[in-house]
């Protein structure tokens, strides 16, 4: 078979180039394959040549077939699945991907020209010529643009207004940050920018009524020198008395309980609060809440920094889903203006009730109810007030893990404040506002024939914005408490059969207490960026001031408790890089790197196990049952639970974790995945019941790695994915033994059953 590849691809390029896409085109009509731009000017530089050629062949329209190798495969598909039918396979295939023919006769050749010539003029090649030509062989044409660019003209001087006129002074006193330069070459571009960078300059000094359109830039190129002009920059002799006048702030009205049947100014009822007026006969929300959105206030120009960050901080407040906003000349001062802001808010309450099914990596079969209710404006301060229950039943039904079912029931409230609360005030000066979050949760775990387990939590913290792309988050104080409520006799058998203390640790009563911070970096938003980011770092305390005031030191014998309760003493860190780099308009590969360590110390030997890292899964190494692998080269054999078939969750102290994944638009909604993952836990300690689960210097030949495809079904409002993993190296194999790609075998259905695993998800896996 390797033998024929050469001649079935030979045959296979053979055919392709013999289906002429040429022959289904209609009578006396041509193919138009390319657009070309020739530099004919021969004192262009061969550099400055090639740019200008690039730069002007990407304005020729219409666009050639796409082609690969001279091969035009998306209109072949095209030709050969043409139907009069709207519907059925054949009209899939023609309208998904084919692509119809681009004529020759659809060229408007002196059209192009045309903007090509303004283009270079524009650029300041005032005398360009471009003249339009084609080249026909058989069925097909070439559009030619023969150009002669002529020489470029530069910049000699940028003169600003002299006048002494307020608005003059202004725009002169900006001129240090023109885009024009003596020595640029002149561009009609530049110039357009130039008068929006003096209007955004402007509006920040109080002209409100000052538009881009109220400055000219007169060229002059009679006095200049030979291939040179001077560029005068001046305000219109037109331009409206109102924009030669600075504006300051009179008086701010806010209505937040607007809506379009409202035509009353109602100003009867405003009340005043600080230094803006609430106009508000419902009594809907307090006044105060506006204290930290107001950018404006009385006396100052008039800013459009601070009016942009204050639209921003309406909407950011939660409760309004619109903003109107308006400025007005007050009726008792010509220079100064009065400010209303529109606030047209949510429904005030809202119940939410979702179903999730979904299907694990580690045979389990399940469904997911969660019924939310949420109030955006809990008692007049903005707050949003969410409760939350959920429940949840997991069924393992397949493989030899059968019975071992896992039920959950929990409720979760969180209360958040837009705003610090603080013993002292805390200045902000973003467009976000920070925010103020306690949150309080209940969860009941039962894993039938094992165990029941009780979990509290209570949070207390803040998370702010430093700007669009950084955020902070510090809990000043997380409180975690995990007790046994049950044990069946099966688990504590295995614990003592087996001497793992891996088994013990899920069991037992775990306190953890202290604080938390979270620094993220990231701007995935900005789409139109070939390269993106995604970074995470988090850090975590625990017992860490009460431990050193009381001495904790459990390897001496010095166990501390709070209400009979041993408590865990650690520092955790963990970080998470995110890197996504397009390789075409849809298509992208990203990568990612995950690194975390748990230290106890003081009080604790070990990590509690709520604490402890885990891999393998469906957002982790798919290739894997969910917490499957590791610690290290450790694996549990059917004796860990005398052959009833039930395998614990894996945890660590150390976590390292590499993903990358190419992600390519297949049709429609539906993308591509291919994917290696590689990573592993480790324990910081050994132990004698987890052989090889210690971190040492051979940690790197202990890496699990899988790798797999998969399809995403991207309908904007949520992805849906399917995953198929299956491993190329287990680590806890004897050294030499464990690559396992040469053992690939998708046709045996042992194989199969033994390595593949299927990822069924909401949303991609980073």
């Amino acid at each position: 078979m390797t033998k024929r590849l050469p001649t079935i691809l030979f045959l296979l390029a053979l055919f392709i180039g013999a289906c002429s896409n040429t022959k289904y085109l209609p009578k006396n009509e041509k193919l138009y394959i390319a657009g070309r731009v020739n530099i004919v000017d021969k004192n262009v530089k061969k550099k400055e040549a090639k740019a200008i050629k690039t730069e002007l062949e990407g304005l020729l329209r219409p666009k050639p077939n796409f082609s690969v190798l001279g091969l035009r495969p998306k209109l072949y598909i095209y030709n050969i699945t043409r139907t009069t039918k709207t519907k059925g396979f054949k009209h899939w295939l023609n309208t998904k991907f084919g692509e119809p023919p681009v004529l020759f006769s659809a060229v408007n050749m002196d059209n192009n020209a045309s903007i090509l010539q303004n283009t270079l003029q524009n650029e300041g090649f005032f005398w360009a010529q471009v003249t339009p030509d084609s080249l026909i062989k058989n069925k097909t044409a070439k559009a030619i643009y023969n150009t002669k660019t002529g020489p470029v003209y530069k910049i000699r001087n940028v003169i600003f207004p002299k006048d002494t006129a307020s608005l003059d002074t202004a725009v002169a006193g900006t001129a240090a940050k023109s885009f024009l330069r003596p020595g640029d070459n002149y561009s009609l571009d530049k110039i357009k920018a130039e008068r929006l960078r003096i209007d955004t300059r402007l509006k920040e000094l109080g002209f409100y009524y000052f538009a881009p359109e109220d400055i000219l830039v007169q060229v002059d190129s009679t006095n200049a020198g030979k291939y040179m002009v001077d560029e005068y920059v001046i305000v219109k002799p037109e331009t409206p008395d109102k924009a030669w006048d600075i504006y300051t702030l009179n008086k701010t009205y806010i209505y937040p309980n607007y809506t379009l049947r409202d035509t009353s100014a109602k100003l009867d009822s405003a009340v005043l609060y600080r230094d803006y007026y609430v106009v508000d006969p419902k009594n809907s929300i307090h006044p105060y809440v506006f204290s930290n959105v107001v950018a404006l206030h009385p006396g100052e120009a008039y800013n459009r920094t601070d009016h942009n960050q204050a639209l921003s901080r309406f909407i950011d407040l939660g409760p309004f889903k619109y903003v109107k906003n308006r400025f007005d000349i007050s009726s008792t001062d010509s220079l100064k203006l009065n400010a209303f802001y529109y606030l047209t808010p949510y429904p005030k309450k809202s119940l939410r009730f979702e179903v999730l099914g979904r299907t694990t990596s580690a045979s389990y079969t399940g469904s997911q109810v969660t019924l939310s209710w949420r109030n955006r404006n809990a008692f007049k301060g903005a707050e949003l007030l969410t409760v939350s229950l959920l429940s949840s039943a997991d069924i393992q039904a397949s493989g030899n893990h059968n019975g071992y079912n896992v039920y959950q029931a929990g409720v979760q409230t969180s209360l958040t404040w837009p705003r610090f609360i603080t013993p002292f005030r805390v200045n902000t000066n973003t467009d976000f506002l920070p925010r103020t979050k306690l949150e309080f949760e209940y969860d009941l775990t039962n894993r039938t024939k094992l165990y029941t387990l009780n979990s509290f939590r209570t949070s207390f913290g803040y998370l702010w914005r430093q700007d669009i792309h950084i955020q902070h988050q510090l809990n000043i104080l997380n409180i975690t408490y995990v007790n046994a409520a049950s044990i069946t006799k099966q688990y504590t058998d295995s614990i003592m059969h087996t001497h793992n203390p891996a088994l013990q640790h899920v069991i037992d009563n775990q306190l953890t207490f202290g604080p938390t911070y979270s620094y993220t970096y990231t701007n995935t938003t900005e789409d139109y960026k070939q390269n993106t980011y995604y970074f995470n770092a988090k850090t975590g305390l625990s017992g860490n001031i009460l431990g050193l005031l009381t001495g904790a030191d459990t390897l001496a014998g010095r166990v501390k408790k709070i209400l009979n309760i041993n408590y865990s003493q650690y520092v955790k860190m963990e970080s998470e890089l995110r890197y996504y780099h397009k390789t075409g308009p849809n298509n992208k590969v990203t990568t990612r790197l995950i690194a975390g360590i748990g230290l106890p110390y003081g009080n604790s030997t070990i990590m509690p196990y709520s604490q402890q890292f885990f891999i393998g899964g469906a957002n982790s190494l798919r290739g894997f049952r969910a917490r499957s692998v590791g610690p290290g080269s450790y694996y549990p054999d059917q004796s860990i639970t005398n052959g009833s078939g039930f395998l614990p969750d894996e945890s660590g102290d150390i976590k390292i974790e590499g993903n990358i994944e190419y992600r390519p638009k297949l049709f429609s909604i539906v993308y591509g995945a291919l994917f290696v993952d590689v990573g592993n836990v480790w324990l910081l300690n050994k132990n004698g019941g987890q052989p090889g689960g210690a971190f040492s210097k051979q940690f790197l030949s202990q890496m699990a790695a899988d790798a797999g495809f998969g399809l995403r079904f991207d309908v904007s409002v949520l992805v849906l994915r399917t995953d198929l993993g299956f491993p190329i190296r287990k680590p806890w194999l004897p050294e030499g033994q464990r690559w396992v790609i040469n053992k690939i075998n998708f046709a045996n259905g042992g194989w199969r059953s033994d390595n593949l695993v299927f990822n069924l998800a909401i949303g991609y896996p980073f």
